[in-house]
């Protein structure tokens, strides 16, 4: 069974950077399509992007741009890399492992981490 475990998230001013990173354990990462999502408080589950096990990205509208998805299958690890970030990107960001980059649904995803918190002051 595939366990993902994020790490990264903070307090960073708006305009600023962070790096997210997702690292799997108990299997390998390498076949599957790796999504990322967030949920702001009181608000469901948003897809932000994800990439195929190839290394083809798929991003939301509101990232695009800023935003950018990597993956080392060397390492089993997958990031995000947040720029420009602004207050609206304050969230829980999670990882997710999937079939298909194109998914955009939490439903479509099978394992998921735990979450790690993003804050973004203005």
């Amino acid at each position: 069974q595939v366990q993902l475990e994020e790490s990264g998230g903070g307090l960073v001013q708006a305009g600023g950077s962070l790096r997210l990173s997702c690292a799997g354990s108990g299997g390998t990462l390498s076949t599957y399509a790796m999504g990322w999502f967030r949920r702001a408080p009181g608000k469901e589950h948003e897809f932000v992007g994800a990439i195929s096990w190839r290394g083809s990205t798929n991003y939301a509208d509101s990232v695009k741009g800023r935003f950018n998805i990597s993956r080392d299958n060397a390492q089993n690890t997958v990031y995000l890399k947040m720029s420009s970030l602004k207050p609206e990107d304050t969230a829980v960001y999670y990882c997710a492992a999937g079939r298909s980059y194109y998914y955009t649904k939490r439903d479509d995803y099978e394992h998921w981490g735990q979450g790690t918190q993003v804050t973004v002051s203005s």
